[in-house]
Parts: C-alpha cells; sequence; structure tokens
C-alpha cells in the first residue's frame, strides 16, 4: 500500500512539473546562438502569436511543410510573440497544431532593437517567416499571410 500512494504521488509531481515547464526564452543574444547553431541547415524561423489569425491558420501547414522537407535539412523554429503569462495557452496550441519543433517564447530586452536585428524594415507585425541558408544569411523575408507554395518554393531553392 505505501509502494503505490508513493507512486502515486511522485505521478502527481511529475503531472505538476510537465504542466510547469514553460516555453524557452529568447532575447537578441539568443537569436544570433539560434542562427550560428543552424548553420549547414536552411533555417525558417516563424514569429507567431496566439491572438494572431493569420498566425493559427498557417501553423498546421507550417508543421507539414517542415515534415515533408525535415530530411532535406529544414528545420523550423517557432518564437511566440504572446506574453509571458500566455505561455500555457502558446504551449497549447503548438500542441494542438502538430509543431514539435523547437519553440521560445520573445522576451527581448529591447523589442524595437530585437526587431530591427532580425530585419531593419521589419515592423514587428506577425505573422512573419524568415527563411536562412546554410551559412547563416538571411535569404527572404515574408511578413503577412503568405502563399505555402511560394515559401516552400523559396526553401526548396536552398536546400
Amino acid at each position: 500500500m505505501i509502494s503505490r500512494r508513493k507512486t502515486l504521488a511522485a505521478l502527481a509531481g511529475a503531472a505538476v512539473v510537465a504542466q510547469s515547464k514553460k516555453l524557452p526564452l529568447m532575447d537578441e543574444a539568443g537569436f544570433q546562438k539560434l542562427l550560428a547553431s543552424s548553420k549547414g541547415k536552411v533555417l525558417l524561423v516563424n514569429f507567431w502569436a496566439t491572438w494572431c489569425v493569420p498566425c493559427r491558420e498557417e501553423m498546421p501547414a507550417l508543421a507539414k511543410l517542415e515534415a515533408k522537407l525535415r530530411a532535406k535539412g529544414l528545420t523550423l523554429v517557432t518564437i511566440s510573440a504572446d506574453e509571458p503569462e500566455d505561455d500555457a495557452t502558446a504551449q497549447a496550441f503548438l500542441k494542438k497544431s502538430g509543431i514539435t519543433v523547437p519553440s521560445y517564447l520573445k522576451q527581448a530586452k529591447n523589442d524595437e532593437k530585437f526587431i530591427s536585428g532580425i530585419e531593419a524594415k521589419w515592423s514587428g507585425a506577425l505573422p512573419a517567416l524568415f527563411l536562412y541558408d546554410k551559412t547563416g544569411k538571411k535569404a527572404q523575408s515574408f511578413v503577412g499571410e503568405t502563399d505555402l507554395k511560394v515559401l516552400e518554393a523559396a526553401i526548396t531553392k536552398l536546400l
């Protein structure tokens, strides 16, 4: 009986830990490290938020595209622009959308510096996709609703 109680308590504790796990935070320095660590692969970075309707609409298609091109060298990373208190909502949405790739929560020290460091012309509007070649150089940007066929063609050219 005691061992069963301990087992149940351990399972309950594990469930609490699993529920309290948060998305890792992504700041300016972290983004640069991400780019550096992705050299040798084509990297697609998706900035999104749960409150952004076009973001939510394109997420399942991005998951399918990533699965289709993963073996050829595509890496997809998602960065949520949701507020830290909405972390659980963002995680639930990622799970529902079939996103199993590395995902982060944007937590910039200076939002304007972070955004302009990614692209000077980017206002921070969502959804936003940034495509990097195998050397880590930005190849193309897609801000707003994106035609997935156009996106796939751009990725395929880099693979």
